[in-house]
């Protein structure tokens, strides 16, 4: 008998070969990769081949998403590719300041009424949902520093930070369930550490890290080449150093990290460093993105599924079609933004892989019993739903929104 390890490799391997070479006419197709590694994770799992039989536990999960996450937002801060200031970043502002807490609540509060979860529980499940991924929605993210296009910034950037400030709420959730009785005692640790230290010392090491590292590495280069295979894994070095660095001294290294990606653009001399700096990271992303989406179609499990479909189907359904849509359309009031850029917006609200992080960090965090099991399923089932649903309309809706483009600019040509 062949190890089952042994054929996990045959088929990881053959998954690759196939997407790659194939990616050409994947990409013309209305489906994602990410959709595609998540068929296959089912395929694959009890209710198909029974080759992948992952079980993973929940700090493995936590390990793995955990480093996704920070590989992918140090590619979006190297994207960024606008002047810092509130003009430039208005889509940023009103999707992060308004938009973010917006579907935490409004997710809180069906599962208060609808549920009946208590209010911690309630704003922990919000916390963990209201994110959009930077990992799955690179289809729509931005693709050079060159390209000014709206939709594509904004997208980029959210996804960027609400995965690093989704965190405060996260911790105010677990905060409530763990002593919802006696939130004075709590309450102002959560304002003064959780929320105004961790985001002032995120912003600072994810400023200072990257331009120390940068520094050296220019000084050095000055005087000997650095090899050209070991180049870019300055980039990881950038990532690991920022992200530990900041969580020593109790920040947000999720911020800190895209943040030093925007630093790091901007501080190198030459310009074709970050450009393959992110191309680097892009190929880590790209690998992980497959485990973990393998992983989470392998641990599907129809009783679970069916058990909490309703609940599932009440709150994701809520936040995909109503909160994240109709919320984007109140965010983007009086921006200027045409309406089709609006309505996408609020369309590609894709959820992934940060929030599993933040689902796992919860169980690490006194999350547990059926109260755990309930939030993570209709976590997964959540996920997996945006995932088919995304993944089917992403290509044939980005392609609406380019022909709309090349359109009004025949347009503007023709009237000039």
């Amino acid at each position: 008998m062949v190890d089952i390890y042994i054929l996990d490799l045959l088929v990881i391997g053959l998954l690759l070969l196939c997407v790659t070479l194939g990616s050409g006419w994947i990409s013309r197709l209305p489906i994602s990769f990410a959709l595609i590694y998540l068929v296959v994770g089912v395929v694959l799992g009890p209710y198909g081949l029974n080759i992948v039989q992952i079980r993973p536990d929940a700090q493995f999960l936590e390990r793995l998403t955990e480093f996704v996450v920070i590989v992918s937002l140090f590619s979006c801060g190297l994207k960024m590719n606008r002047p810092l200031n509130a003009g430039a970043w208005r889509s940023t502002i009103r999707l992060i300041g308004f938009l973010m807490p917006l579907s935490i609540f409004a997710i809180a509060a069906i599962a208060h009424w609808f549920l009946r979860m208590e209010w911690g529980p309630a704003i922990l499940l919000g916390a963990i949902l209201a994110p959009t991924d930077p990992v799955l929605a690179s289809e729509v993210q931005l693709t050079h520093t060159e390209d000014r296009d709206e939709l594509r910034f904004g997208l980029t950037s959210e996804g960027g930070l609400n995965d690093a400030l989704a965190f405060p709420f996260v911790y105010f959730g677990i905060h409530w369930f763990e002593d919802g009785n006696n939130w004075q005692e709590w309450f102002g640790q959560w304002v003064g550490i959780d929320l105004i230290w961790a985001v002032a010392a995120g912003i600072v090491m994810g400023i200072v890290v990257p331009w120390v590292v940068v520094t050296i590495d220019q000084n050095i280069q000055k005087h000997t080449k650095v090899d050209d295979l070991m180049e870019d894994f300055v980039a990881i070095s950038i990532i690991l150093l920022t992200y530990s660095l900041t969580e020593v001294v109790n920040g947000y290294g999720f911020l800190a990290v895209f943040i030093a990606g925007i630093v790091a653009q901007r501080r190198y001399e030459d310009p074709e460093k970050p450009f393959s700096q992110r191309e680097f990271t892009e190929r880590i992303e790209k690998l992980l993105e497959v485990a973990t989406i393998l992983i989470l179609g392998s641990i599907l499990r129809l009783a679970a599924i069916q058990e909490h479909a309703i609940a599932a189907l009440i709150v994701g359904g809520s936040l995909l079609f109503i909160i994240r849509p109709l919320g984007t359309w109140l965010s983007t009031i009086g921006g200027g933004y045409r309406p089709i850029t609006r309505w996408l917006f609020g369309w590609f609200g894709v959820r992934g892989v940060g929030s599993i992080y933040y689902l796992t960090y919860a169980f690490g965090h006194g999350l547990q019993g059926q109260l755990g099991e309930q939030i993570a399923w209709i976590t997964y089932i959540t996920i997996v739903v945006s995932v088919i649903l995304h993944g089917i309309s992403t290509t044939p809706l980005m392609n609406v929104y380019n022909q709309y483009k090349n359109n009004r600019s025949r347009k503007i040509n023709v009237s000039t």
